[in-house]
């Protein structure tokens, strides 16, 4: 028996093709107008598969009146409405786990990169400018001080990374972590006034809106450098805009954003600065596990009545 379900998005070719063999597959995007066509198939609907920057929002789930089950790609998953899931005994299926190496990687390697301006000497060297004089000097990593905001699996996998630079390690979360060896910040200001480098780890959604405040980045002040691998609602953006191009920040290293694609254009000619297209899980290996895991969500939900990985 094939079960019915909504594709929100075009995933990959290969776990588009599986979805497609594994199910009847209604597509979403092909769609004119959703609300139409789903006034006359929503009722056959059982699963969604989605991700992450899409997600599964209330209305939506109110046009599928017999949703029993939604398997997300991405570890985010603050556009599903979970209390409105819950209330409708809707399971939510993620892809926790599998893509935390390669978000800590990539945060390690933005706070390489802004801090020894990696990318910014790159360009100079590229330009021929090396030929004129010498590339200013940049700012050390080994032996500073790091602070994690958010010390969950992705926030852990960056210290342990970090201790390889023999960085000294606080971090702040909703409440002191007996199972870690690092330091606890009750604030996030307190931990930005600490550190030399602060790397935002937390989920995205109503409860982090803009943690990272203007407040916050004038903490870290100016020899002080913000990375972001969560979301990029964490971080008043216009605030940080602001502070690199006054100096009044060392330095950022942004893998998210608020309006993505958009990025804000006065960074784009600052050195100070590295921006990367929210690539932090974007590697094979990583978007293959992401995708099994999506399939196996559903699949293991239509046999036994229960997703493999569930959200809460």
């Amino acid at each position: 028996m094939k079960f019915h379900i909504l594709q929100t998005a075009k995933l990959s070719p290969k776990l588009d093709a599986e979805l497609e063999n594994e199910f009847y597959v209604h597509r979403q995007w092909e769609q004119d107008c959703i609300e139409k066509y789903l006034s006359e198939h929503g009722d056959k609907i059982q699963g969604v598969a989605t991700c992450a920057p899409v997600g599964v929002s209330v209305e939506l789930m109110k046009m599928l009146p017999n949703l029993k089950v939604i398997s997300s790609r991405g570890v985010g998953l603050e556009k599903i409405d979970f209390d409105a899931a819950r209330t409708k005994g809707i399971q939510v299926g993620g892809t926790p786990g599998v893509l935390t190496d390669c978000v800590a990687d990539l945060g390690l390697a933005l706070l390489l990169d802004v801090s020894r301006q990696v990318s910014a000497a790159d360009r100079y060297v590229r330009k021929g400018l090396w030929l004129e004089k010498k590339y200013p000097m940049t700012a050390s990593v080994s032996g500073k001080k790091l602070g994690i905001v958010g010390l969950g699996q992705i926030g852990r996998a960056v210290a342990s990374r970090a201790a390889g630079f023999n960085l000294t390690i606080h971090y702040t979360d909703r409440q002191f972590l007996a199972d870690v060896p690092y330091g606890f910040e009750a604030s996030v200001v307190e931990l930005a006034r600490w550190a030399d480098f602060l790397i935002v780890t937390v989920s995205g959604g109503p409860a982090t809106h803009h943690m990272i405040s203007a407040e916050v980045i004038n903490a870290l002040g100016p020899k002080g450098f913000l990375i972001n691998i969560s979301r990029g609602t964490v971080i008043d953006q216009d605030a940080l805009v602001n502070a690199l191009i006054n100096g009044d920040i060392g330095g950022a290293g942004l893998d998210v954003f608020n309006d993505e694609p958009e990025t804000p254009q006065e960074l784009w000619a600052l050195d100070n600065v590295v921006l990367t297209p929210h690539m932090a899980s974007g590697t094979a290996e990583t978007r293959e596990k992401m995708e099994d895991l999506v399939f196996e969500n559903l699949t293991t939900f239509f046999a036994t009545g229960k997703v493999k990985t569930p959200a809460f």
